[in-house]
């Protein structure tokens, strides 16, 4: 399991599935949610969002958090008020650069009325003025701002926004970033895409982060402390960056070993899934007591237990297919969970392929065998797992060995024309397990139904293991 569950689905609310959009737009209100099935209170509806630029102070001493984020949206709808996801305390908002009245409501909802009120398709830009500790804010229970001996993370699935930033927190709104951190000099802030610039005055370094293609905000990361950082490029001649805490003890060594080949992955799974979405790759290792990894876009994040047993090029294959299969391709909802952790352990099963140490075959036949017919593994429905087990390992393994029964189905070569067109048919977008069913059946020719309503969506183990027809093959 690469991730952990860092809150509680609001399953009460699920009622506000239908009503509450409609309602709130006659009332020309935001809706407090997009309607997830899942998490029907993440996100905000009635705007959407173009930009964040965030400009931070953090003082790792004592966890202080200053910032200010400025949003640029547009109106989908007439809007006399309009939410925000976010947790630290405001002092100031402005809606198109006029003073609006704010209120806190709900586990994390910040309420925004403006002085005038916006219509549809209006550019809008919001400026939010902030501060706080992240690491003392709980919200439904959980903190995902992880606390460091020299500073803190941010780094968590499906949110960690709230604890550093105001944002619609639903991956279905994706938008660009410039991410400027101040911090003591002797420090780095760490965040996705490319530095742009680190200038230092007066004690304090400021870093400069930018991420030009839409990212989702639970993707968007930021680490703060001492780290030793490595550069390189791809073969394409793409920036590396990787970051490694000075205080990772024995596990530095095999930390170093596995992110360290991040450009060779990379260089490899773009021969497997297509052109790689983003102008920017690498990984970060911080000094943190959690066992997940996270595909934080373009710098994906990893605790150092993962590399506690010695080198793990798995994880790392792992994290960068998600590059792919998770943040060019998002999920539309969280219940599409799927074509996001079954895809990244399937890159897993290729790279046991290409390496030697087992084909995609031979594990998915392994894993069928594993779990005995009475496990409740097999309980678990991929294609629609629930929030209480959205990151069960039924997921990630039963959902590899769809994938390979599809392989099985419809050949290797339709296959991995099915691996690479589906990112570059959807590039930076969002998608349901249904729209990958649609796709794999127009490629293929073939009615894929059954065989996806056995694997992802029937409880129980299936009578059979997939088909092992690539047994002698191998990824490209």
């Amino acid at each position: 399991m690469r991730k952990r569950v860092l809150a509680t689905a609001v399953v009460a609310l699920a009622g506000m599935l239908t009503s509450l959009p409609a309602d709130a737009v006659t009332a020309g209100q935001g809706a407090p949610g997009v309607g997830d099935p899942y998490y029907p209170d993440y996100g905000n509806g009635g705007y959407d969002v173009a930009h964040y630029d965030l400009r931070l102070k953090y003082r790792p001493s004592d966890d202080h958090l200053e910032g200010t984020a400025t949003i640029t949206a547009t109106a989908t709808q007439d809007l006399t008020r309009f939410n925000l996801d976010f947790a630290l305390t405001v002092s100031e908002v402005l809606v198109n650069n006029r003073k609006a009245a704010f209120a806190r409501s709900g586990a994390h909802e910040l309420e925004i009325t403006p002085a005038l009120p916006l219509r549809r398709n209006q550019p809008v830009t919001v400026v939010v003025r902030y501060a706080g500790t992240p690491s003392q804010v709980t919200v439904n229970g959980s903190n995902p701002w992880l606390r460091t001996p020299d500073g803190g993370v941010a780094a968590g699935e499906p949110e960690s926004a709230w604890w550093w930033f105001p944002s619609n927190d639903h991956p279905s709104d994706k938008a660009t970033y410039d991410v400027s951190v101040l911090v003591p000099d002797g420090t780095q802030a760490i965040s996705n895409g490319t530095l742009q610039s680190a200038v230092s005055r007066l004690g304090w370094t400021r870093y400069n982060w930018r991420s030009a293609k839409p990212q989702a905000t639970y993707l968007t990361t930021l680490a703060v402390g001492r780290f030793e950082i490595v550069t390189d490029t791809t073969q394409s001649g793409l920036p590396v960056l990787n970051a490694y805490s000075r205080d990772l003890g024995a596990d530095e060594g095999a930390a170093k070993a596995s992110v360290g080949r991040s450009a060779e992955i990379l260089d490899w799974e773009t021969g497997v899934f297509g052109p790689y979405p983003f102008d920017a790759t690498g990984g970060y290792v911080p000094n943190v007591p959690t066992g997940y990894a996270l595909e934080t876009q373009t710098r994906p994040f990893y605790s150092p237990r993962q590399f506690r047993n010695g080198a793990n090029p798995y994880v790392v294959v792992h994290e960068q297919a998600h590059q792919w299969f998770g943040d060019d391709v998002s999920v539309r909802t969280w219940r599409d969970i799927w074509l996001n952790e079954g895809f990244a352990r399937y890159a897993e099963w290729l790279w046991s392929e290409k390496e030697g140490e087992g084909t995609a075959a031979e594990l998915a036949a392994y894993t069928y065998g594993f779990y005995p017919a009475d496990s409740p593994f097999w309980q678990v429905r991929p294609g629609d797992p629930g929030p209480e087990n959205q990151f069960h390992a039924a997921v990630y393994n039963r959902g590899a060995i769809a994938l390979q029964a599809l392989r099985g189905e419809v050949g290797d070569q339709t296959f991995f024309r099915i691996l690479k067109g589906w990112p570059a048919a959807n590039r930076y977008g969002n998608a349901r397990v249904e729209d990958f069913v649609a796709y794999a059946e127009r490629l293929s020719g073939r009615s894929l139904d059954d065989l996806f309503r056995t694997w992802l969506f029937t409880a129980g183990r299936p009578a059979s293991p997939p088909v092992a027809a690539n047994a002698r093959g191998a990824a490209p």
